[in-house]
């Protein structure tokens, strides 16, 4: 059967996106994971990929145009397939339910009338027995967006309203887990919350049933939850609609018994706010920990910012019971203990995309000593006058992004038929969070001086591991750092980040012996390791590539020049 496609939310405040190119026409098979269009949003041009498998029967707007989120963008079927009450916002009538029809006595309809005239305007599309509701078509129904241009399903973190709330345009509903970060969900809709479709911990596909938000006495809420589950619509609507919903969300109780001044943090130290507060705070330098909030749940509003006084105490964001609570249990001696924690999407995602790179990229790997001694002595000097404290990561990020410029080969990206060869550098700075591995990018990283680099590294790597990147904030690399040196690792090899043809692994630097004019000295040496898809890049490039780089770094004055 014919599945509608809607223009998903591809970051926290996209609101409509433009179609910046369609990778398959009307006509075409399409396969799960086949891209079917590239989607520009406030935040960046987005890849947009199948979840269904069949032909491209129908697309919503050409490229250029402009789709409202949740707007049908595109109709994926069989070839042939009537989707003409898909396109007028009804849905398709099931086969079996057709030949039941036909075959029943003409008492049948007659008799199923009576509850199909009682049911809600909003139901009536799935009002007969056996038959399909189209919940993109349905006004009050909230499906789960596909906030990251990788996200199949989202997990919740924690609902922000509880069934019976009162919801506004903008409110924030949820906090969704996806592939790539924890996002803030708002509401595109004002009503009642009638329907929760999952609680706390929960996983929801994408377009799935989120929640119903709106008017009580026009929404069925039993019919649309039947639709969203597969089955049929119930014989009888006369009961009250919110009653399946009156299971509110995991954790939302208790906040309203609490007398203490909200706090501003969850249970895992993230700060809630308002996009709108965090820029305002962004913008006058105000630390959101520090704050305060008076929304829902403890949520940091406009208002809470500008009340803000400097010195004033924040609302306290754990209690010692949690933090006993969260403590290890201890198993007894000689006794067999483990515990078993559920694979986040982050680390889901960080798992399938490197064991696809490892297995399908020819890795080979090249590895360099580089002695460090003028570099160390460079960066106390710099340090002197830079607005920023360069680090010597820093160093290193500047000197690959100008041995690039030089080597473009290793700027290059595999596409199967053809090789991408960037004339632009963006190198990603892998960043450990507790989940996983993230990689923010520095963007056009040869034409920006060490103070800037420095300063557009430690906002990202802040941003995530309070997990607030956003997807423009980690797209886009054509080359990857990672460093281990701050560990005490002497040396590692590192696996290809997609679509990326070679990472630099980066170890410590430490004081070796080295000769020098025939004497024995001691040197700050660091190793470095280049991993390289050979598809792309072969070993006299990547030496060669190397060679640039230790050049730069023993002599740093050449960076600048």
């Amino acid at each position: 059967m014919a599945e509608v496609i809607l223009m998903p939310r591809l970051s926290d405040t996209m609101t409509e996106g433009v179609i910046a190119a369609w990778h398959k026409k009307v006509g075409d098979p399409v396969k799960k994971g086949d891209l079917l269009a590239e989607v520009e949003t406030d935040k960046a041009t987005m890849e947009l990929e199948s979840y269904k498998d069949g032909t491209l029967l129908h697309i919503g707007t050409d490229k250029g145009g402009k789709l409202q989120v949740n707007d049908l963008l595109a109709i994926i079927g069989n070839p042939g397939e009537d989707i003409s009450s898909l396109l007028k916002g009804g849905a398709a009538p099931a086969p079996a339910a057709e030949a039941l029809k036909a075959e029943a006595p003409a008492a049948a309809p007659q008799q199923a009338a009576a509850p199909a005239a009682t049911a809600a305007p909003a139901a009536a599309p799935a009002a007969k027995s056996g038959s399909t509701m189209d919940l993109s078509t349905v006004p009050e129904v909230i499906l789960m967006p596909r906030l990251s241009d990788t996200m199949t399903e989202g997990v919740i973190a924690e609902w922000h309203k509880k069934v019976g709330d009162t919801v506004k345009k903008g409110d924030l509903l949820a906090d969704v887990e996806t592939d790539k970060a924890t996002m803030e969900l708002e509401s595109y809709k004002e009503g009642k919350l009638l329907y929760i479709g999952a609680q706390k911990g929960d996983k929801v596909a994408v377009n799935s049933l989120l929640c119903i938000i709106g008017d009580e006495s026009k929404v069925d809420v039993n019919v649309i939850v039947a639709a969203a589950k597969g089955g049929p619509a119930p014989a009888a609507s006369g009961e009250a609609p919110a009653q399946p919903a009156a299971q509110p969300a995991s954790g939302t109780g208790a906040a309203t018994t609490e007398n203490a001044v909200p706090a501003a943090s969850s249970e895992d130290g993230r700060v809630k706010a308002s996009p709108l507060a965090k820029k305002i705070a962004s913008d006058k330098g105000i630390d959101l920990a520090k704050v305060a909030g008076s929304g829902d749940n403890g949520r940091i509003v406009k208002k809470d910012i500008d009340n803000y006084v400097p010195g004033s105490a924040p609302a306290a964001a754990s209690t010692p019971a949690k933090a006993a609570a969260t403590a290890a249990p201890s198993a007894p001696a000689g006794e067999v203990s483990f515990e078993e924690v559920p694979v986040s999407q982050m680390r889901k995602v960080i798992a399938k995309r490197l064991a696809e790179s490892k297995f399908s990229a020819p890795h080979f790997y090249v590895t360099m000593n580089i002695n460090m001694d003028k570099a160390v002595e460079s960066r106390a000097k710099l340090n002197e006058v830079s607005p920023a404290k360069i680090s010597f990561n820093d160093m290193v990020l500047k000197a690959c992004a100008i041995a690039l410029k030089k080597h473009p080969k290793v700027n290059s990206s595999w596409l199967g038929d053809k090789i991408r060869i960037n004339h632009h550098v963006n190198i990603g700075v892998a960043v450990a969070v507790e989940e996983g591995l993230l990689v923010p990018v520095v963007r056009f990283a040869d034409t920006k001086s060490l103070s800037q680099i420095a300063t557009e590294v430690k906002v990202a790597a802040q941003k995530a591991k309070d997990k607030k990147l956003q997807p423009s904030d980690w797209e886009g690399n054509t080359f990857t750092i990672s460093n281990l040196g701050m560990f005490g690792v002497d040396e590692f090899t590192a696996i290809i980040n997609p679509p990326d043809a070679c990472i630099l692994a980066i170890g410590a630097i430490n004081q070796t012996p080295v000769v020098k004019n025939g004497q024995i000295v001691v040197g700050n040496i660091m190793k470095v390791t280049l991993s390289c898809d050979h598809r792309v890049v072969d070993g006299a490039s990547g030496a060669a590539f190397l060679q640039t780089l230790q050049g730069l770094l023993e002599e740093p004055l050449t960076m600048l020049v």
